[in-house]
């Protein structure tokens, strides 16, 4: 996995990402846009994959995660500037435009980057999360969404997400990802690296900082919130965050979009199902077209 990436710091929107990067440089750029509270390396059974294929790969710590900076304040998380940041990797890249494939908090960014900058968005590939504006829309007729999102209210909570966190080796967040995952999803190797990341100085405030930062600098929507650029909705229907209804909200709001269901797989679909998620990712993406 990391043997296989390159890795280096990329300067980009005024922070500087740590950035894993994998396939001929000459490729055709995607980008792979980790969630919470996943590193980079929550990607290690796409990056090869998709680098043999023929693509360029580059899947960052995005902001406030592991290495990458973490600068104070809740408004330096807000869901603008998050996508300023993969713009910025696509320009540090040379690239006029670049593929987004996000999971998660990932795929909210790489929905909002579609959004605000669809001139530099070639393709969408989204994994388990909604349009920003379906969910939007969602919560306020599915009480039920609500309840399932009770950790964001938490997450509000000044200095207390943290300290429960940190307690005991990084027990409720090793145990979230174990109970809402299928069995064996996550080894204790992969524990042990996540660990790590959440250990940097900084990381877990500026982790949680993004869900602070969604209450207090509710980003605007676009006053047309429909996806130009072609778009694949990948959906692991055991999700326990997330209900079905999110899938089908956010595909009406595509206008080239295409849902597959991930059948038998969870939230975390990349990780116990990655060869149908690769298949369909690379059948998506299409034969890399070398050069910018």
């Amino acid at each position: 996995m990391s043997e296989a990436a390159q890795h280096a710091e990329v300067v980009v929107n005024g922070v500087a990402l740590h950035v894993a990067q994998s396939g001929p440089t000459d490729g055709p750029p995607v980008i792979l846009l980790h969630g919470f509270p996943e590193p980079w390396s929550c990607w290690r059974h796409q990056i090869g994959p998709l680098a043999d294929a023929g693509f360029r790969v580059l899947a960052p710590d995005q902001r406030g995660y592991n290495t990458s900076d973490k600068p104070e304040g809740t408004a330096a998380y807000a869901l603008d500037v998050l996508a300023a940041d993969v713009i910025g990797l696509i320009d540090a890249g040379g690239w006029r435009r670049a593929s987004l494939v996000g999971h998660d908090w990932g795929g909210l960014v790489a929905w909002w980057a579609a959004l605000r900058h669809p001139d530099r968005v070639d393709r969408l590939a989204i994994l388990n999360a909604p349009h920003p504006v379906a969910f939007r829309r969602h919560v306020r007729t599915q009480p039920s969404q609500l309840l399932r999102s009770w950790y964001v209210l938490f997450f509000q909570l000044p200095r207390v997400p943290e300290a429960h966190f940190r307690r005991g080796n990084w027990r409720a967040l090793t145990r979230a990802l174990v109970a809402t995952s299928r069995p064996g999803t996550f080894a204790e190797e992969d524990l042990d690296r996540y660990r790590r990341a959440w250990s940097e100085p900084g990381a877990i405030t500026a982790m949680i900082h993004w869900y602070r930062a969604a209450v207090r600098h509710r980003p605007v929507p676009p006053a047309d919130p429909r996806v130009r650029v072609p778009t694949l909705l990948l959906w692991g229907p055991g999700d326990r965050f997330l209900s079905r209804g999110l899938a089908p909200a956010s595909l009406a709001l595509c206008d080239a979009g295409r849902l597959e269901w991930v059948e038998g797989a969870t939230h975390w679909l990349h990780h116990e199902e990655p060869e149908a998620v690769n298949r369909l990712l690379l059948d998506f993406l299409g034969a890399p077209r070398h050069g910018p």
